[in-house]
């Protein structure tokens, strides 16, 4: 009877991808049938570039590449298997042990891989501000107002602003993009 454990491979930093493409190629050409699958663990994020939203794909583990193994009953990694991924352009090791490398604990694996499915269900948006910041209007109607945050609503992308018109606090609701934190 055998078991699966995952293990984590190092690459060049920017070559997960096409790292995971030869391994995933592997898999799919059945010259190692213990390796079952890849990831590189990726999280959608909201950025604000040039004055506009954008969706980006950030990478939560530069430079590694989790991989899928079976293994023997022994509970250790086949060399053949380690020596296919190892050949692999682009790889530097695996990450723990030298000669034997460690697989991930449980605990590991299920929050990276919670991390995954949080991801599939719903993309994180980074927020650019927190209530009580001072923040100046930089697009629209009151630029050149300053104020200060009242509220954050980051699934619209929105913040309400308290600036001072005509002498008198006013809240106004904008944009994430229309602002620039102090």
């Amino acid at each position: 009877m055998s078991e699966s454990r995952w293990y984590v491979v190092q690459s060049y930093s920017g070559h997960e991808k096409k790292v995971k493409r030869f391994i995933d190629r592997k898999i799919e050409e059945g010259h190692n049938p213990e390796i079952l699958e890849t990831l590189v663990p990726t999280q959608e994020v909201m950025e604000i570039r040039n004055g506009k939203r954008v969706q980006v794909e950030r990478r939560l583990y530069p430079g590694y590449v989790l991989v899928h193994i079976e293994v023997g009953e022994d509970v250790t990694l086949d060399s053949r298997t380690m020596h296919a991924i190892n050949d692999i352009k682009g790889v530097i090791k695996f990450v723990g042990g030298g000669r034997k490398p460690q697989p991930l604990s449980e605990e590991e694996v299920r929050k990276l891989l919670g991390i995954e499915t949080e991801e599939e269900k719903e993309a994180r948006a980074e927020v650019p501000f927190h209530i009580g910041q001072a923040v100046e209007v930089t697009q629209g109607p009151f630029t050149d107002f300053s104020g200060t945050v009242q509220s954050v609503d980051a699934d619209k992308g929105k913040v309400k602003v308290e600036v001072s018109l005509f002498g008198r606090p006013t809240s106004v609701e904008l944009d994430f993009a229309q602002l620039k934190g102090y």
